[in-house]
């Protein structure tokens, strides 16, 4: 089995290593690279941190990190490396200039993290390059293959349960129905989490077809029981459309309850990053290095019933991680 321990098949060939955050931050970036950069210092090798992820690879943008140098960051939210969407790494010669910049820093290793973006263009990268690359999943969203959880979802689940928390107050208060956003463009995982640990009355998800009638009888039935308030559970991607439209038309149809349109928005994204985030970001980084020295390439270094599992980072961006449809069940079933 993978993991850090598993020291007697290390391959000590390897001396001089890099790591990027790319794409949307996460909490628990920043404990991800901590751990990076001292587990690459207790095998001896040298680790060069990347600023601007691709764009800064591009443009040579490549530091050498000591121990200290990331000392005091486990606690802090967002990543202290920056990060950036980057359109010219997607092109060839984007990612020539990033070749060139590996060479001269004479780099023989990329640590990457961060979530399908990131690994689609290592994935590219490896292929026509050559470099290894081990991918950390870094996203709020916890939709990449191969892993249980993804660094930053407990973080913005728990972000998103205490706004919903306090929207609770003011809903109950006024007998209104809110219907609350969270992220989630293609995948529910971070809606259904907070709609079960809010207790929340409905959820809306990309993965399940909904229809107006019938989250309309389920607010007629909420009415009956004089259940005057209730909270909806939205992610952005759902397939109904968007969340201002779909209050409007619920509210034409049921017309027992004051309305209210509430979006946590970018909230999710910051913060200091949960002891559970902590715990897998120093994981999953310190695994990350060891893959690497193991021999291990274009993999990405995920959580597989709390054992360090290795998935090529092919399949771990294209297979589709699918929502737990017992736990859609519960929240039917805790709703009523």
């Amino acid at each position: 089995m993978p993991g850090i321990l598993n020291q007697q098949i290390m391959s000590r060939t390897i001396k001089r290593l890099a790591v990027y955050t790319s794409g949307g931050d996460a909490p628990g970036m920043n404990a991800a690279v901590r751990a990076v950069v001292r587990t690459c210092a207790y095998h001896d090798v040298e680790i060069f941190g990347i600023t601007g992820g691709y764009e800064g690879l591009m443009d040579g943008n490549l530091k050498k990190l000591e121990t200290r140098d990331v000392g005091n960051i486990i606690q802090r939210g967002g990543t202290f490396l920056k990060t950036a969407r980057s359109e010219r790494f997607t092109t060839p010669e984007g990612r020539k200039l990033a070749a060139a910049a590996i060479k001269k820093h004479k780099i023989e290793g990329l640590i990457a993290l961060g979530g399908n973006g990131t690994f689609t263009g290592a994935e590219i990268f490896h292929k026509e390059h050559g470099v290894p690359v081990v991918g950390v999943p870094c996203t709020i969203d916890n939709d990449l293959y191969g892993t249980d959880y993804t660094i930053g979802f407990d973080t913005a689940l728990n972000t998103a349960v205490e706004a919903v928390d306090k929207i609770r107050d003011t809903a109950e208060s006024h007998d209104r129905l809110f219907f609350i956003e969270v992220m989630g463009r293609n995948s529910g995982f971070l809606a259904l989490h907070t709609a079960i640990a809010s207790g929340a009355t409905l959820v809306l998800l990309p993965e399940k077809e909904t229809t107006y009638e019938e989250l309309a009888n389920v607010l007629r039935i909420s009415a009956k029981r004089k259940k005057l308030f209730s909270l909806i559970i939205v992610a952005e991607g759902n397939r109904l459309g968007k969340t201002e439209v779909i209050a409007e038309e619920l509210k034409s149809r049921v017309g027992a309850y004051d309305t209210r349109v509430s979006v946590i928005g970018h909230l999710q994204r910051g913060g200091s990053p949960s002891g559970a985030d902590r715990l897998l970001a120093s994981r999953l980084g310190a695994n990350a290095v060891v893959a690497l020295l193991d021999g291990h390439k274009n993999v990405m270094v995920g959580i597989d019933n709390n054992l360090i599992k290795y998935t090529p980072l092919s399949i771990a961006v294209k297979n589709e991680k699918e929502i737990n449809m017992d736990m859609l069940r519960l929240s039917e079933i805790l709703a009523l």
